[in-house]
């Protein structure tokens, strides 16, 4: 009986020690919600990347990666708390997430109060690597200014009007601030703003300020919605025929979903984080065929980014010999690393991972369910001025 019990206890010991040796990876995302594609998108993605960073062994020298999944239900007070839980009671090593730059505000203080990493993913605020940021804070996807100036560099021009609409919260204020800068800098400004609540089905009373605003303008005049998740304003817009004030629709890119509303606006141009036809590298290659192989589709917006995630995480893991906070750090600051979007880096000041983005033009093709982004050119590391906001 004793052997028995001396056996089982040593048996114990060897699963928590095995256990022990697991890398455990949070993924704090809103799975519920509004942006619940978004979620699937990013999750589906970060699996990938992991799979394919570690060649399909979902292990890094020996020690297995265990993703634990906490759903925010995009409230902050959930991020912030499933944060404490994952570092204090599941001890991960790191954390990935989450989707809304709301929440992604709430759980920084998390990081830095466990001194534990947090790659943001894809939350796209500036302030999240700008004023509110500390030095746990990661960030894979693209920031507000990213968006911005590539839209910036794309739609603006000699004699050239832009009119903003955006959501009334961090995601919606950060980017037409940061657009606002980029038209600056070459030259252009907005003529008009607009910013209304997040659930907003009615957009007549703010269309008519903006259709005031520019109505007697000379030159181009275009309109540049920022928004995220259902209730998209393009369409309601576009039927109150803004085009008879000369004023053209103007986006940035989006999921595959919301792109099927595109088709109302062939020659529509903007900036785009990621489109699965537009790189042309091997790790893009690979995301498409095994999306479809696996989904019945391709991979879409917010999968690209839940894979750079992944494949951020096990490229520092490897560099850095350890998942210790502090020789992560070291490894990530200046690191590079292959995406579906080519080479990226984060950069040392601020841990924001600099990345082209693409300038596009709106073609309907029969057969394709949704808008075709098509490729005017891509926009590289080099010519984007992406301002440090964290200093």
């Amino acid at each position: 009986m004793k052997r028995a019990i001396l056996a089982g206890m040593v048996s114990a010991l060897a699963l928590a020690s095995a256990a022990a040796a697991d890398i455990k990876i949070a993924h704090i995302y809103g799975k519920t919600g509004p942006y619940e594609a978004y979620a699937k998108q990013s999750h589906d993605g970060l699996m990938l990347g992991l799979e394919y960073a570690t060649g399909g062994t979902m292990e890094i020298n020996g020690e297995k990666i265990v993703v634990i999944e906490k759903d925010t239900q995009l409230k902050p007070e959930n991020g912030k708390a499933l944060l404490e839980e994952a570092y204090g009671d599941d001890e991960v090593d790191l954390a990935i997430g989450p989707v809304s730059s709301g929440v992604a505000l709430a759980m920084l203080p998390v990081a830095e109060e466990y001194e534990k990493l947090l790659i943001v993913e894809p939350a796209v605020a500036d302030s999240i690597t700008g004023a509110n940021w500390n030095r746990y804070i990661f960030r894979t996807g693209r920031n507000s200014s990213q968006d911005a100036v590539s839209n910036a560099i794309a739609l603006a021009g000699e004699d050239t009007h832009i009119a903003t609409l955006a959501q009334d919260y961090a995601f919606g204020r950060d980017g037409i601030a940061a657009f606002k800068e980029a038209l600056e800098s070459v030259g252009s400004d907005v003529a008009h703003e607009e910013y209304v609540p997040t659930d907003t089905t009615d957009f007549t009373a703010a269309a008519e300020r903006i259709f005031n605003a520019m109505k007697d303008l000379d030159g181009k005049k275009k309109l540049f919605v920022i928004w995220a998740g259902g209730g998209n304003p393009m369409s309601k817009i576009n039927a109150m025929d803004p085009s008879r004030f000369g004023i053209e629709m103007a986006t940035g890119g989006n999921i595959l979903a919301a792109m099927k509303g595109y088709k109302e606006f062939p020659g529509m141009e903007g900036a785009t984080y990621y489109y699965y036809e537009i790189p042309q590298n091997p790790v893009n290659d690979w995301l498409v065929k095994e999306h479809e192989a696996r989904f019945g589709a391709p991979p879409d917006f917010f999968t690209a980014g839940g894979m750079t995630a992944g494949i951020a995480a096990v490229e520092a893991i490897k560099k850095a010999g350890s998942t210790d906070t502090e020789e992560l750090i070291t490894a990530m600051e200046g690191m590079e690393w292959e995406t579906p979007k080519g080479t990226m880096m984060f950069r040392a000041e601020d841990h924001q991972a600099l990345q082209p983005m693409y300038h596009f033009k709106i073609k309907v093709e029969d057969g394709v369910e949704w808008a075709v982004p098509e490729l005017v050119r891509e926009l590289g590391i080099d010519e984007l001025p992406i301002p440090i906001r964290n200093q």
